[in-house]
């Protein structure tokens, strides 16, 4: 069974001596919005119809080998059978009550805002229980394909549960990427510190919050988990009401104009520094 584990900022690195999981994205981000109103969606399985989860793409393609980024919609009492996935994913819950675990373990529904990671040839299924149930997954290789537990294989990554209520959030004044007066909060995820490597962490914009975000790597990515965002490039631009599960994207040196009328949650993915000021 998985157990629950408290993550420590910048003490964490991708779990496992021999994982197989990319460290690296080569696709160079460029600036662009998907509202929540705009995300596409369509079957997570489409052999399945309407007995799969819903799929909404957010960036890249998940059907290819490339990095993507997506969101899953789970109806309430949804229970998938015993599977396995060829790639290793991370998710983080946005609404409802989710449970991925092996398939013997006891229900442990984890709620919004909650993490977890889910290696490549693990067996277990996924379960939701809320009214409204949708969780935002990112992988760093493709194509995402389910497979039957007896191609079940071990990549030396281990599965990681993390209730939202088990995060441990850092204030701006230890972190040197954000201003001291921003009162910005962040939560590491998962990947590395190490120069031009992947790393995501949960960062809490404090209601009222008016400021920016400079993108100073290849690779940027933010999904609003809760909360929302006014975003633009630019004060020539109009403002985009980013409210959850809505996405931008920022090319290098980018910089992201936002302002939160309510605490906000974002996930950052970014494939080195990044500053919030």
């Amino acid at each position: 069974m998985k157990t629950i584990i408290t993550l420590v900022l910048a003490t964490i690195t991708t779990i496992g001596t021999f994982a197989q999981t990319p460290t690296t994205d080569n696709i160079k981000s460029i600036n662009e919005v998907v509202t929540a109103d705009t995300v596409e969606w369509g079957w997570l399985n489409p052999l399945r119809g309407d007995k799969s989860p819903a799929a909404g793409k957010l960036w890249g393609d998940r059907t290819k080998n490339e990095p993507a980024g997506f969101l899953v919609k789970f109806n309430k009492g949804f229970s998938s059978p015993p599977h396995i996935h060829n790639i290793t994913y991370r998710g983080v819950v946005i609404k409802g009550l989710l449970h991925n675990d092996d398939e013997q373990a006891e229900k442990q529904w984890l709620p919004a805002g909650s993490y977890w990671q889910q290696p490549a040839g693990e067996a277990h299924i996924t379960a939701a229980d809320g009214e409204e149930n949708m969780a935002f997954l990112d992988i760093q290789e493709g194509p995402y394909l389910v497979q039957p537990t007896d191609e079940a294989f071990d990549n030396g990554e281990r599965p990681i549960n993390v209730d939202k209520t088990n995060l441990v959030w850092l204030n701006a004044k230890d972190i040197e990427w954000v201003s001291e007066k921003s009162n910005v909060e962040t939560a590491f995820l998962w990947g590395s510190h190490e120069k031009n490597q992947l790393r995501a962490s949960l960062i809490k914009l404090p209601a009222g919050f008016k400021g920016k975000i400079k993108n100073l790597s290849p690779n940027f990515r933010a999904v609003v988990i809760s909360g929302g965002i006014s975003h633009q490039f630019s004060k020539k631009e109009d403002k985009k009401e980013l409210n959850a599960p809505s996405y931008f994207g920022a090319e290098e040196n980018a910089t992201s104009i936002i302002s939160a009328e309510k605490e906000t949650v974002l996930y950052i993915r970014s494939n080195g520094e990044f500053e919030v000021k």
